[in-house]
């Protein structure tokens, strides 16, 4: 038992000379995964939350994309007061219901399961539910005095999930502001204001490569040189691709944890100065 307890010199010895022929990369590479990915959760997994822990999913979205597709007229109200009296948080609503709904709407339309004019429809009807949705839960709100930046990678066209991350984080009391467009630059936008974290929303593969080029030119332009920069959306779940490979500090697997998520990160530089 001693034996497997102790080491002796002779195997400390050697323990240090397999260290020493580490590759110098690997280590850094592994410290950064502790830094970047592991220490947040962990910090995260200890912290009070901001909202209580989701119940269970919402089923059945595809109810809804019927609904929003379908012939004759849409009574938003009646849709969203049965949403609102159906039990089910507001948070647990927009993330199980809402979202899949949209990919729903975008499969149909990628499908040609159902014409442009019947999917461009419906996701307007979509985008009205969340709005009343989204209204709803930042009422409550509490100012934090931390400001994020929201964005789309460059050549993305979906944008509704980043809507709805938008609303978690004013719920949490953060300043929102929300790129959506080609025609607006988040490099004056960093330039002309101070964020404590920019956020970028990827769900296609084919954009990948301009997300890794735009993250360092974020850095270079912030007024805030220690700004984080947090990924998230469809693509990394699907790829497994962490965040330190993309050049960001953190990734957030839905919008639910992104608040919590940043507040961690922030704290942890408070803490460290």
């Amino acid at each position: 038992m001693d034996d497997l307890l102790h080491l002796d010199d002779v195997g400390m010895a050697d323990s240090v000379c397999e260290q020493d022929d580490t590759d110098g990369g690997d280590l850094a590479a592994l410290a950064w995964l502790v830094e970047a990915e592991i220490l947040p959760r962990l910090m995260l997994a200890h912290r009070e939350p901001s909202r209580a822990p989701p119940p269970e999913p919402v089923a059945h979205p595809d109810i809804l994309v019927r609904r929003l597709v379908g012939p004759g007229p849409f009574d938003l109200g009646a849709v969203v007061d049965g949403l609102l009296g159906s039990g089910f948080p507001l948070e647990r609503l927009l993330i199980d219901l809402l979202a899949p709904a949209a990919r729903k709407l975008g499969r149909l339309w990628e499908e040609d399961a159902c014409d442009f004019l019947a999917v461009t429809e419906g996701l307007g009807r979509l985008q009205a539910v969340s709005r009343c949705l989204c209204s709803a839960m930042e009422q409550a709100a509490r100012p934090t005095g931390r400001s994020v930046l929201l964005m789309p990678c460059p050549g993305e066209t979906h944008g509704f999930g980043l809507s709805i991350l938008a609303s978690f984080f004013r719920e949490s009391g953060w300043e929102v502001t929300t790129l959506r467009g080609p025609g607006e630059d988040p490099v004056e936008a960093l330039r002309s204001s101070w964020y404590d974290v920019v956020g970028v929303s990827l769900s296609c593969d084919v954009c990948a490569p301009a997300l890794k080029a735009l993250v360092p030119q974020l850095r270079r332009s912030s007024r805030n040189p220690s700004v984080f920069v947090m990924v998230g959306g469809p693509y990394f779940a699907r790829s497994g691709i962490s965040a330190s490979e993309v050049g960001a500090d953190v990734y957030a697997a839905d919008a639910w944890s992104a608040p919590d998520m940043a507040e961690v990160m922030l704290d942890r530089t408070a803490l460290a100065c």
